[in-house]
């Protein structure tokens, strides 16, 4: 008897991907709302100052494409993913997948890889909207780097998306996502500079993820406050430790349901 051979493991990876982005795609609360909502933030908190500059020199506008840019990676990773592994729970599709010669390991680096073309796409339309509409100019460089150093940073907001997608249910995600990221972004500087919030905030604000995560954008300008490596070194604490959670919380889930 002969064991039929297997896909090849890049020809799965790139099929389930495409199920993936189409399944997203397909669902507008998905795609319009995490391509759209940043921009729409931007026209409300960045457009009306987006010609101005700070006491630096640097682009209040090109500054605020940077922390808005931030926001939408994030809140692909968590919104998007975080709660829509918890509705694929709610739906049994887990269930489905494991009875599939699928390997679990190329089912999740497709929910990566889909993430991270969905972000690509958000920070595009992002800043194509800021060159647009706020006449912001930086070199092609610069816009580079930028996105390159959000998507490559964006690991624990990856992790802290399936940890919310696996430790809570379809109804409870997005109130979940809501309470953690929103906070986050807000205390962070995201949405208001740092100097402008209460005084615990700006004490609290350098212990948080999203905070680091900003600075990779706003170091890219000239207008971070701390090195690459310092940003990098807290990034990879996060990521081991929203990783660790999405993977305590998904064994877990496995135990509940095919022990």
């Amino acid at each position: 008897m002969t064991t039929p051979a297997a896909a090849p493991l890049l020809k799965m990876l790139l099929a389930q991907t495409r199920s993936e982005l189409l399944i997203r795609w397909r669902v507008p609360a998905f795609s319009v709302t995490n391509l759209v909502l940043p921009i729409v933030f931007f026209i409300f908190f960045g457009l009306p100052i987006a010609h101005l500059r700070r006491g630096d020199g640097v682009s209040l506008g090109a500054y605020l494409l940077a922390s808005f840019g931030a926001y939408a990676v994030g809140n692909v990773m968590v919104y998007g993913f975080g709660i829509g592994v918890a509705n694929e729970r709610g739906m049994k599709i887990d269930r489905l997948m494991r009875a599939s010669p699928l390997p679990p390991y190329v089912f999740m680096l497709a929910k990566v890889l889909t993430a991270l073309l969905f972000a690509l796409l958000a920070l595009v339309l992002l800043i194509s909207f800021g060159i647009v509409a706020g006449g912001i100019r930086e070199t092609p460089a610069v816009w580079a780097t930028i996105i390159t150093r959000l998507l490559a940073g964006s690991l624990p907001f990856i992790g802290l998306g399936f940890a919310i997608g696996y430790w809570s249910g379809p109804n409870a995600a997005p109130a979940v996502a809501n309470l953690i990221y929103l906070p986050l972004s807000f205390a962070s500087g995201l949405f208001v500079p740092l100097s402008q919030l209460p005084d615990f905030v700006q004490r609290l604000a350098p212990y948080l993820p999203s905070y680091h995560y900003a600075q990779l954008a706003w170091s890219a300008l000239g207008a971070g406050h701390e090195s690459l490596g310092v940003s990098l070194l807290w990034l990879g604490g996060y990521s081991a430790l929203f990783l660790a959670l999405a993977v305590r919380f998904y064994r877990r889930e496995e135990r509940a349901k095919f022990a």
